[in-house]
């Protein structure tokens, strides 16, 4: 049975980040339903696409997230950042995974005013497509051609305030802890 990720007691935070190919995320990406295979057979390592990118991985290594910032075709400025991967094998709620990854994503990327995602409802077992984001606050906004689901999350003045300040408390108490001990 999968256990509940704690909190790092350092950053306070439930992910760290990695690199893109990091073995154990690429792992849990491969059983992703947006992984792909080359026709060809080729094997690859990196699945974050392209772009400016922040991969995250949880303590236990049992859920990756994935936030890339590009341009969309046809469009002169980024629309927002893009959560391009989410699974979560552990049993701590999805929506507070992804609550604490916007606090990674809005420190990465603070010029940006919206977070947004795509869901296949064709490919998720659940009934209703995007439940885990819609309960950390996301709406869903529009389909795309192809059917899937766009949910977004605008990240406002106020939201941005109550992100700096369980950032600053990361790192007052992250500094309190990696001082020498008296």
């Amino acid at each position: 049975m999968p256990v509940a990720s704690e909190p790092n007691p350092l950053t306070g935070s439930l992910w760290i980040p990695v690199r893109d190919g990091d073995p154990r995320a690429f792992a849990l990406f491969r059983r992703h339903y947006s992984a792909r295979r080359y026709r060809d057979g080729r094997a690859y390592r990196l699945f974050a696409g392209p772009g400016q990118k922040l991969v995250l991985l949880t303590q236990r290594a049992d859920a990756p997230f994935v936030w890339r910032l590009f341009r969309e075709t046809g469009q002169a400025a980024p629309l927002g950042v893009n959560c391009a991967v989410f699974r979560n094998e552990s049993a701590t709620l999805s929506s507070a995974l992804i609550l604490d990854a916007e606090r990674w994503a809005a420190d990465r990327w603070p010029s940006i005013p919206t977070l947004y995602t795509y869901v296949n409802p064709a490919r998720v077992r659940s009934p209703n497509p995007g439940y885990c984001f819609k309960r950390a606050g996301w709406t869903a906004i529009a389909r795309t051609a192809r059917g899937l689901l766009i949910l977004e999350k605008p990240i406002g003045h106020s939201e941005r305030a109550n992100l700096a300040g369980i950032d600053a408390h990361r790192r007052h108490t992250k500094s309190s802890h990696s001082g020498s001990r008296s």
